[in-house]
């Protein structure tokens, strides 16, 4: 009986502290709460603030959280700011011109957190000092009007060793859908080469843009490409030169319709070396007069209309003193031989790239001819080439 009167006791001393409690909090109109601190801003840095061997092709920005930006400034080690931008949001901050190589850069500004506090944008970093700057040179400049076989080409002034991170940097986009492929070719003129060959002919009145973000890749061995390349060019005509040697003929078709056949002469059949080779040929270089210089035969003569096809020493171009054979014999030291007459005509309608399909001997047009070899390969062997 005395325990249950002690407990009852002990509810009632409870039950009066509630009443207290909630008559006190009735006093001052309801239960105060602690007021909550608002953040402060948070201010990230890409690249990292002291980071030093930075890509200058990289990102570069600045991100508050918590906050807004105020003021933000990227300045190059001369003091003077780099292009950018904020977002509507004033989050970020985003470099919009890229950066240079072996530079220091520096941020300055500041941002406002929602404590209403304002924090400094403060830092630099450093970019890469590539140990050799690789420039790379596109073959069609913009605007030009070039053949249905013409390759595009894209010649380094050195050795690219990472020859897969480049052709990741190369796009071709074209008006009409077209199927091609990048390949890599022999080092040439000191330096890394690499093409782009459709898989067929080009469609006639292609519009073609090749771009090349090469600037800040990383070519591997400490070199970096030097600069982007771009150019938009147009296919032209579908021209096509028949060259059967035996036919002792020189057929031009052009948009699918024959429009001349010149009395010509080929290399000498019974000599190898004299042979004009087979294959699909290209129109490369026009020369209204071109020295041709041989040791081997003895030879040092000025021709006129010289179109060069091959960089093995094949032109097609006038040659008066085979005028006899034109026509009837092949006697030539593997050029294609015209009349001055025909070889004018010819070459007022010839464009680089323009394909000079050569039938009829037995020795095969391959590497070893020069430059521009694209088409004696397959389309297969022809991917085999790309480093991707």
């Amino acid at each position: 009986m005395r325990r249950l009167l002690l407990v009852l006791a002990v509810m009632l001393v409870g039950s009066a502290g509630l009443v207290t409690a909630a008559t006190a909090a009735g006093r001052g109109g309801g239960i105060e709460t602690p007021a909550l601190i608002a953040p402060k801003a948070t201010v990230r840095y890409e690249p990292a603030a002291g980071a030093g061997g930075i890509n200058p092709a990289a990102p570069a920005s600045v991100t508050v959280a918590d906050g807004t930006l105020d003021k933000v400034d990227l300045l190059n080690d001369t003091g003077a700011p780099v292009s950018g931008a904020l977002t509507a949001d004033r989050t970020t901050w985003t470099a919009s011109e890229p950066l240079g190589y072996d530079k220091t850069y520096t941020w300055r500004g500041t941002a406002t957190g929602s404590d209403g506090r304002r924090v400094p944008v403060e830092g630099s970093f450093a970019t890469v000092k590539p140990v050799e700057r690789v420039r790379g040179t596109l073959n069609i400049g913009d605007g030009r009007t070039v053949g249905i076989a013409a390759p595009i080409e894209i010649q380094f002034n050195s050795h690219v060793r990472d020859r897969a991170a480049a052709e990741r940097a190369l796009s071709v986009t074209t008006s009409v859908p077209t199927e091609g492929a990048w390949g890599w070719l022999p080092d040439e003129n000191g330096g890394s080469r690499v093409h782009w060959r459709p898989k067929e002919y080009w469609q006639p009145n292609t519009r073609v843009t090749v771009t090349a973000k090469l600037y800040g890749v990383a070519y591997g061995d400490g070199a970096y490409g030097a600069t982007d390349v771009t150019s938009t060019f147009t296919i032209g005509r579908a021209q096509i030169v028949k060259a059967d040697v035996n036919s002792f003929q020189m057929v031009v078709m052009r948009d699918g319709q024959q429009v001349a056949s010149y009395p010509a002469s080929y290399g000498l059949g019974s000599d190898p070396n004299r042979n004009t080779r087979s294959g699909i040929h290209v129109v490369s270089e026009k020369f209204t007069d071109k020295r041709m210089v041989s040791e081997q035969y003895g030879y040092d003569v000025m021709e006129k209309w010289a179109v060069r096809i091959s960089n093995n020493g094949e032109f097609i171009h006038a040659n008066p003193a085979s005028s006899g054979a034109q026509g009837s014999s092949n006697v030539t030291h593997g050029c294609v031989n015209l009349s001055l007459e025909n070889a004018r005509a010819y070459y007022a309608t010839a464009l680089y790239g323009d394909p000079v399909e050569v039938t009829g001997t037995p020795i095969a047009l391959s590497a070893k001819d020069g430059d521009i070899w694209d088409w004696t390969l397959s389309w297969q062997q022809w991917k085999g080439l790309s480093a991707l």
